[in-house]
């Protein structure tokens, strides 16, 4: 029987705060580029991030009961406590949170909708579709190795391009370009949790990329995701004209030696749950001084003035 904890507690685990800087950076990235451009706008840029947190949360809740119900969460799980399969919630309870989290995002989508149009009707729904889809319905993403996909995709390319969208009401190309950096590095926080999770997966029917890969692979694809989000600011640089102060999210790379040290060296897969945290920190990290680097380089230009 699992220790008791309160209510309040139980529900703060079940949103997985840890997993949060996912859903803040790239809306982070996508306004800092907006904002160098001169057409940063205030109310949609906050209920751009709203609307990813609400997503984020509401998906978490998801995975929580969806999980459970397939047998994903086991005794012998290793990374945090899922409080489904704890016992300290309910699968009811923790189903209606997360209907209430993604309503929430809903009457957000709507306003972002009235802002952004069509694009952002297509996002949002889409948006809304694969938080749950990612472990519940008839074809869940995660089961079937698509989860690593998705984050790219919804977390990278259209994080960063839709946060720009509902302020610029345009799209530049290089968005995709920045999306990428992003969307690698988020895609990087999920890779050292299936690595972690691995074997369980396995047993449970769970064909993540991790299980599909094996270690080796899971630890080259890893690598490769690194050092993508380090390419991105030299090839806006030389391919798209930005400023050469984007180069200072490159002072992040340090926050992820632990996390490629662990990947790379460890035999026991409970070593890698520090490993989660850190690349988390670096993937906030990275955002905020991508995004600084575009500030300081419009600065530096004369674009924008504080």
């Amino acid at each position: 029987m699992p220790p008791l904890i309160s209510p309040s507690r139980a529900w703060l685990l079940a949103i997985r705060p840890r997993t949060l800087p996912a859903a803040v950076a790239p809306v982070v990235l996508g306004t800092g580029m907006a904002a160098s451009r001169g057409v940063a706008d205030f109310l949609p840029a906050l209920a751009a991030l709203g609307a990813a947190l609400l997503i984020q949360v509401g998906t978490n809740l998801a995975n929580d009961v969806f999980d459970h119900l397939k047998g994903g969460d086991t005794e012998g799980r290793i990374g945090p406590t899922r409080m489904v399969q704890a016992g300290h919630l309910t699968a009811a309870a923790v189903w209606r949170g997360t209907l209430l989290t993604l309503g929430l995002a809903l009457l957000v989508g709507i306003y972002l909708v009235w802002v952004g149009g069509i694009p952002i009707l297509v996002i949002g729904i889409l948006s809304l579709v694969c938080a749950v889809a990612y472990t519940g319905g008839p074809y869940p993403l995660a089961y079937h190795g698509l989860g690593d996909l998705f984050v790219f995709v919804f977390f990278g390319w259209v994080a960063v391009a839709g946060t720009y969208w509902v302020q610029a009401l345009r799209f530049e190309p290089d968005l995709l370009v920045a999306g990428t950096g992003m969307g690698a590095l988020v895609t990087a926080i999920l890779v050292v949790n299936n690595l972690r999770d691995r074997e369980t997966d396995a047993a449970a029917g769970k064909r993540t990329q991790a299980v599909r890969l094996g270690v080796q692979g899971t630890r080259v694809q890893f690598v490769a995701l690194l050092l993508i989000g380090a390419a991105v600011p030299p090839v806006g640089i030389l391919f798209f004209g930005w400023s050469g102060w984007t180069l200072l999210s490159w002072t992040s790379a340090s926050l992820f030696f632990l996390p490629l040290s662990r990947v790379l060296t460890f035999q026991d897969p409970s070593e890698l749950n520090p490993a989660l945290g850190a690349t988390a920190r670096g993937v906030a990290w990275y955002g905020g001084l991508l995004a600084a680097g575009f500030m300081a380089g419009a600065v530096r230009a004369g674009v924008v003035s504080f």
